[in-house]
């Protein structure tokens, strides 16, 4: 599995208006894939994506609950446009909800291509929820302050 989906309006818009990377998220990581993170076309597996953003995604939540979390969901998680080697990807995170044990994110992926005419490019989007939990790996409730 590849992380790739060519049928996309909004790949269409992309290329009329060229993106920045947003002002209005915290920026939780950055990483480069590398030749053992793809296929024989030099597409990054998708699998690869999705334990980036898992990791990225936890970020915000584990500031907030002050302590162990574990992914609970991942309610969508869309491949906008394929990862090659030599891209920067960006991994965006904004908080959607807290709730009494869990935080929701949601999550944005950027790729920076082509340096000397940079190009920046949404690539993945996901949204995730991640639970507070004890030693014992049961719920907890958050931290009130």
């Amino acid at each position: 599995m590849t992380a790739h989906s060519s049928s996309n309006p909004e790949s269409a818009q992309a290329a009329v208006a060229p993106l920045s990377l947003p002002k209005d998220r915290e920026l939780v990581m950055r990483v480069m894939p590398l030749p053992a993170d793809s296929n024989a076309n030099g597409d990054i597996f998708g699998g690869w994506i999705m334990a980036q953003v898992d990791l990225a995604g936890a970020v915000l939540p584990a500031r907030i609950a002050k302590g162990r979390i574990a992914t609970v969901a991942v309610k969508e998680f869309l491949f906008k446009q394929p990862v090659s080697i030599g891209d920067l990807l960006s991994f965006y995170a904004h908080v959607e909800r807290i709730g009494t044990t869990s935080v929701t994110v949601r999550v944005e992926v950027y790729a920076e291509r082509n340096p000397a005419d940079l190009q920046v490019v949404k690539v993945t989007e996901a949204n995730l929820t991640y639970v507070a939990i004890d030693r014992n790996g049961k719920p907890r409730p958050l931290p009130t302050d």
